[in-house]
């Protein structure tokens, strides 16, 4: 009983963790937004979306292991 107690508060834990790395993320993705929609090149706008690739990546893969404890 008290592993289980112990398992539930670390999900809960990790949960949290979770749900704040993805709330991180978003801050980086609504910033790689805008300088990719404000880049003045090519280069500068490739490299903006490839962060935003990866932030919705991430945002992704943080959801996914928030639903599936």
């Amino acid at each position: 009983m008290h592993e289980e107690r112990t398992n539930s508060l670390e999900m809960g834990d990790l949960r949290a963790l979770l749900h704040g790395l993805n709330n991180q993320l978003g801050v980086i993705l609504a910033h790689a937004e805008l300088l990719e929609a404000k880049a003045h090149d090519e280069a500068q706008r490739a490299r903006a979306t490839e962060v935003v690739s990866a932030a919705l990546s991430a945002m992704t893969i943080s959801r996914t292991l928030r639903l599936h404890d």
